[in-house]
């Protein structure tokens, strides 16, 4: 069966959702020793997540990018998540599904959070034909993340760098079998016919 062009994969439970981030080790050590975001963490500033664990491995170079050495797996409440997919608006605009660029300006202006499909990866951090979600947060929405959604901080570096090294070395098949167990993240119909670029 031919994957959708716009669906969200990620590793989910009945109540969450695992997505991902990469930061320095002074942000990201200490959520993970503490189970939540740090002081030094900007809750002033947008915060971006993603559910795909190989765009975010695209993203950090295999965390090997300065400032994205220290891989996060933030696990957070399902309702939370929905609720900012509830109340995003896309990153760009898109002639037809948007009124007019105006009004799509002043929704991006009121939105606490922003979608963007960029294309999803392979293990050699290829692009594929169909898309990945990232997720924006921002005001309410990172406060909202920090302290009402989190569940849980792992530290997934470890597996990254050894995922990548499997990849280098030509052993994609031991490598895919290391690879978090994403699926079709459910109910997501409804939530995202206002989110397709």
């Amino acid at each position: 069966m031919e994957e959708p062009q716009h669906r969200i994969r990620a590793a989910h439970s009945e109540s969450t959702i695992t997505v991902y981030q990469a930061y320095s080790p002074d942000i990201g050590l200490p959520a993970v020793r503490d189970g939540r975001f740090p002081s030094a963490w900007k809750r002033d500033r947008m915060t971006w997540i993603k559910p795909s664990f190989l765009w975010m491995m695209y993203r950090c170079g295999w965390a090997t990018k300065p400032g994205q050495e220290t891989v996060l797996a933030v696990e957070i409440a399902r309702d939370g998540f929905e609720w900012a997919l509830r109340n995003a608006c896309l990153s760009s605009y898109v002639r037809g599904l948007h009124p007019d660029l105006g009004t799509w300006q002043r929704e991006l202006k009121r939105s606490p959070a922003r979608v963007q499909w960029d294309p999803e990866r392979d293990l050699r951090l290829q692009p594929l034909p169909y898309r990945a979600l990232q997720l924006g947060l921002s005001g309410e929405a990172v406060r909202r993340y920090a302290d009402e959604w989190l569940v849980s901080v792992r530290d997934v570096t470890p597996l990254a760098r050894e995922i990548h090294a499997l990849v280098t070395s030509g052993d994609l098949d031991t490598a895919s079998g290391l690879l978090p167990k994403e699926t079709p993240y459910p109910t997501q119909g409804e939530l995202l016919t206002h989110l397709h670029g």
